[in-house]
């Protein structure tokens, strides 16, 4: 892997997250990897910015309140089956990262840990956090993706590191 400036990153954001996902990795004691399909990547305050949403359902959103820093690791497509395991089981439960056979590796500006053999990864510190509101909600077709009320919060992570494997072909 080597660093790369944020700037000079090539991605189809509408692919990477939806289409290969991606593990946050949240919380310095105990780090949780959660498999995520929304997000974003963008600049804000003339800052590079990764935006997750998680629930506050999730076992990471206490790692996030308990560590304001997180990393966002894209796999390679051979690794779908841990990813599918990190997504539908809750860290409270079990250790994730032996069940889907994953190695925490050391993050070099942040406390948490990146994911070892991910092809990109992201160290972010975070700037902000929100709630979704749905009385904001203009689509009315959108509360159906909470039948349980559970409505996200959004994290506002700076991008302070970005790692770029080899095998890394922009999205």
């Amino acid at each position: 892997m080597r660093v790369v400036k944020p700037e000079e990153l090539t991605l189809r954001p509408f692919h990477i997250l939806d289409k290969r996902w991606a593990l946050l990795v949240a919380g310095a004691q105990s780090p949780n990897p959660m498999t995520v399909s929304w997000g974003g990547f963008g600049t804000l305050w003339n800052r590079p910015v990764v935006t997750v949403y998680v629930r506050p359902t999730r076992h990471t959103y206490t790692r996030l309140a308990s560590q304001p820093e997180f990393t966002l690791n894209v796999l390679p497509p051979d690794r779908r089956e841990a990813m599918n395991l990190c997504g539908s089981l809750s860290g409270r439960d079990v250790d994730k990262w032996s069940m889907a056979g994953l190695k925490p590796l050391p993050s070099e500006r942040i406390a948490v840990p990146r994911v070892e053999g991910a092809d990109l990864s992201f160290e972010c510190r975070i700037l902000a956090n929100m709630d979704l509101d749905p009385g904001h909600f203009l689509d009315s077709g959108l509360e159906g993706h909470y039948q349980d009320r559970d409505y996200h919060r959004v994290f506002l992570g700076e991008v302070l590191l970005v790692w770029v494997s080899d095998a890394f072909q922009g999205g």
